[in-house]
């Protein structure tokens, strides 16, 4: 009896640590399939967030600050008065936005940007755009009382006109002789320049770009009264 009883204690207690060893086996893979399941959750969440991160993604270019004429030429004394850098989402950028302040100064509006526009490489000029096709580009100006006839309405920096000459001879016959030219700057009765937003005070003097081998004529049928301005319409 004593034997029996013996060997069913014995294996009473391997029973038991049988089952104890299952169990911590199932503890312990309990633990691990937790962890490899918070480790899928973890990941999952740096991916989220991450494509939140790339959708909301900041980039910095300029913008206008106040409304900036057309014509107006960006210096480095008054590029502040006009333009800033300032983060926006990436997803609103056009691809043509320019990003450094450097690339903006020397340039001139080609026509009226508002303000909190961003600024695009469309939005400006270089004088060696403007000049391009010249040989020599050099200013001209003219007083506007000095021609036979200004029509097409105010003129501004940065506008467009064209030059006619008037045969007077020939029942005021025209021909164009100066096609398109860029207007450098306009001044009133007194010599002041006039701002590109001013649209009432009439422009009594205005420079021209105007090739160098062409200034000549220029000034030779400019002195006979015979140039009739036009404006060119934006």
């Amino acid at each position: 009896m004593t034997t029996g009883r013996r060997k069913m204690k014995l294996q009473k207690i391997k029973l038991r640590e049988m089952s104890k060893s299952t169990k911590n086996k199932i503890w312990n893979g309990s633990i691990l399939a937790a962890f490899i399941a918070a480790a899928a959750v973890f990941i999952i969440m740096l991916q989220a967030e991450k494509k939140v991160l790339t959708e909301y993604e900041k980039i910095t270019v300029c913008v206008t600050i106040d409304d900036l004429p057309k014509g107006e030429s960006i210096t480095e004394d008054n590029i502040l008065n006009y333009v800033q850098t300032v983060e926006i989402d990436r997803k609103i950028v056009p691809d043509t936005a320019i990003k450094n302040m450097d690339e903006i100064t020397g340039r001139i509006a080609v026509h009226r940007i508002e303000k909190g526009s961003v600024v695009t490489r469309g939005m400006l000029e270089s004088e060696e755009q403007i000049t391009g096709e010249m040989e020599e580009a050099v200013i001209a100006g003219f007083r506007a009382e000095d021609l036979y006839q200004a029509v097409g309405g105010v003129l501004r920096a940065g506008d467009r006109i064209h030059i006619y000459c008037i045969d007077k001879e020939e029942t005021a016959k025209e021909k164009p002789v100066w096609k398109n030219l860029f207007v450098q700057q306009v001044f009133d009765q007194n010599g002041n320049a006039i701002d590109s937003g001013d649209t009432t005070t009439p422009a009594q003097r205005i420079n021209v770009y105007m090739d160098n081998g062409k200034v000549d004529d220029f000034y030779r049928n400019l002195a006979k009264g015979s140039l009739r301005v036009v404006k060119v319409c934006d």
